[in-house]
């Protein structure tokens, strides 16, 4: 007699614990276990032997579903097939479109490219898919996204006014993509005709002081009522022009006083992760001027690793953050950059007449002409040694 929803559900185990098995009709059964948990399973031949196809656990699969697994068998076994080589088989494709989700291969790429990135930036990238992509489209098989689909994933992060994450967000997919690509798992990048479908953040460039605002900058500097460190890093950040990383990061030993050399290591370097290790430093040549300021510094924080240690925690630098909040509190909140400073020297330092290599080199930019950087490794050091003194001199003539 077939088994009813009810019968199902009222199913006693036996007393002794052993099995007890409950038949629906057309080899199906429901086990009753000593336990009391249920399970569906299907008797059958195959080959001249009997098996056994496990077909579910009540009640996750309801009398009905088994019954229609059990069916599904039943045309295998009258085409000729072994059901228990489709289930496995099933398990199998189901097991691959697993490991074949967005999601799934984003976390593949990024475990393939993050070793060549800093432990904070390769958080930021999986982070910002984390929230932005996955809860879209991370469970849906890589192969059947389309452009409209990820583009309107991409557009809810537009509408949040983050214009530049969406773009980015963008080029990770298509990372993504490329890698589903190379290794056969789909046959397209959809992410790469969004491209000119998604805004552009316009861009704005760093304040910079022009020469004429020099004199007021340097009596707002010389008037400022914060921490001394503070105050002779802004100085030291318009002396040398380097970048504000590198000099939050500097440590004591980086400088020789001998040499009135700065050695900026490639590990505090603004390069690519996987550049560090190759990489030359960076060399500075110190005004005299600057050296002042050191030697002003020395008395300070001589004991310490790192010429401008963080205040609440020695052991590490002071946050780059500080010289912005020191800016505004001199009053050019939006009138100036510390980064712009670079911009500043290097306009008034080209203006003068100064090698624009010189320049350049100082400023630690890369070559942009591939084949000129490959042959082109001059330091210019005795020229850069002699802009950077009339720097020093230059920003001296400046004070009201």
């Amino acid at each position: 007699m077939p088994l009813t929803d009810v019968g199902v559900k009222n199913a006693k185990p036996r007393d002794d614990g052993k099995v007890i098995t409950f038949p629906d009709g057309n080899s199906l059964y429901l086990w009753v276990m000593g336990n009391g948990a249920k399970y569906w399973r299907m008797t059958y031949r195959f080959g001249g032997k009997q098996k056994t196809l496990a077909l579910g656990v009540y009640p996750d699969t309801s009398l009905r579903q088994a019954r229609e697994k059990r069916d599904e068998a039943r045309k295998a076994l009258s085409e000729g097939i072994d059901p228990s080589i489709v289930r496995r088989a099933d398990k199998l494709a189901a097991k691959i479109a697993a490991s074949n989700t967005f999601e799934a291969l984003a976390r593949e790429w990024h475990a393939k490219e993050s070793h060549e990135w800093s432990t904070v930036h390769a958080q930021r990238v999986i982070s910002a898919m984390e929230h932005h992509i996955f809860p879209f489209i991370g469970h849906l098989p890589i192969a059947d996204i389309k452009p409209l689909e990820l583009l309107d994933v991409l557009r809810k992060v537009e509408q949040a006014d983050k214009i530049d994450t969406a773009k980015r967000l963008r080029q990770r997919c298509s990372a993504v993509f490329r890698l589903a690509i190379l290794t056969g798992r789909c046959t397209s990048d959809p992410a790469a005709p969004l491209s000119d479908a998604l805004k552009s953040q316009q861009a704005t460039p760093r304040k910079a002081l022009m020469r004429d605002e020099i004199p007021t900058f340097l009596n707002a500097l010389s008037q400022y009522d914060g921490t001394l460190q503070t105050k002779l890093m802004m100085e030291l950040m318009l002396l040398t022009f380097t970048r504000v990383g590198e000099m939050a990061a500097a440590c004591w030993e980086e400088i020789d006083f001998e040499a009135a050399m700065w050695t900026i290591p490639p590990e505090h370097r603004k390069l690519p992760e996987k550049s560090k290790k190759t990489a030359p430093p960076h060399l500075v040549p110190l005004s005299p001027r600057a050296m002042e300021v050191l030697r002003e510094l020395h008395a300070i924080s001589s004991g310490r690793r790192h010429i401008f240690p963080n205040r609440n925690d020695p052991m590490r630098p002071m946050s780059p953050e500080t010289l912005r909040r020191a800016l505004h509190r001199m009053g050019f909140k939006g009138k100036a950059d510390v980064h712009g400073f670079r911009s500043t020297a290097s306009t008034i330092l080209n203006e003068t007449g100064f090698n624009p290599d010189a320049i350049e080199r100082q400023l630690s930019h890369a070559e942009g002409n591939k084949v000129r950087a490959a042959y082109n490794r001059a330091e210019y050091m005795d020229e850069r040694r002699r802009m950077m003194d009339w720097w020093g001199d230059f920003l001296a003539g400046q004070h009201c």
